[in-house]
């Protein structure tokens, strides 16, 4: 279902590699910002099997990444950005990334969360990146059951005395059925700034701005928005 009109306290986004939400979300994010919605990034890996320069030594990639999404991030308002450090493309929807998801949905408490599809896109495969799909399942699951349920992953409660927390307002990025649409036409260029900020993985597309404002454009009349229009598309569901 659509969402409500208000605008969340809080709002958590969980995703796999650097880079991701601001491909898949910053116009959204920062209009979430605009209307003084707290949020916070969850990045699962460093992405540290990501960028093309041959000449940049593997060991500092993921510093390197770190440091770009923490700048992608702040272009947008965003301050808390936390990494969970697993390897990139290597991902698995495994206990481990459940717990250490959850952990994080306790501590930030959000009424929001947004998160990969678990669902591969074939008309937009490179949405469906391995590590994007098992992010989204896990974070799922993170949602439903587990960070709502006390007695899941009981050492959140007795080691770190974090109480359950239940979500309800579940927005997903990159799948094949988007039932909403947010314009952010007025946000493209934080959009392509964020994006930049993220120079190991963009700084050889000449062709930035006009590559997502192509799929933004086309985004924008899947959801019938007016001619001239951009927007970023999700599936948006309400979890009991």
């Amino acid at each position: 279902m659509p969402p409500s009109s208000e605008t969340a306290t809080r709002a958590l986004v969980v995703t796999a590699h650097p880079d991701d939400v601001d491909f898949g979300a910053a116009g959204t994010i920062a209009t979430w910002v605009a209307e003084g919605t707290e949020v916070t990034y969850c990045i699962a890996t460093d992405g540290d099997a990501g960028g093309s320069d041959p000449t940049v030594p593997r060991a500092e990639i993921p510093a390197i990444r770190r440091a770009e999404q923490r700048a992608a991030a702040a272009a947008l308002g965003v301050t808390d950005v936390r990494f969970l450090g697993y390897r990139d493309g290597e991902l698995t929807v495994s206990q481990d990334l459940r717990r250490d998801i959850s952990r994080v949905i306790r501590q930030v408490q959000p009424d929001r969360i947004l998160i990969q599809s678990p669902d591969r896109n074939w008309e937009r495969l490179g949405a469906s990146h391995p590590d994007h799909l098992a992010a989204g399942e896990a974070a799922i699951f993170a949602v439903y059951p587990d960070a709502r349920n006390p007695f899941a992953h009981p050492s959140l409660l007795a080691d770190e005395g974090l109480e359950a927390w239940t979500v309800h307002d579940v927005w997903v990025m990159g799948g094949p059925n988007p039932n909403h649409f947010v314009d952010v036409t007025n946000h493209l260029p934080l959009k392509v700034q964020a994006l930049q900020a993220h120079n190991s993985q963009t700084a050889h597309m000449d062709d930035l701005e006009d590559r997502i404002t192509l799929w933004m454009r086309a985004a924008a009349e899947r959801g019938n928005l007016p001619q001239g229009r951009l927007a970023e598309a999700f599936l948006v569901t309400h979890v009991p």
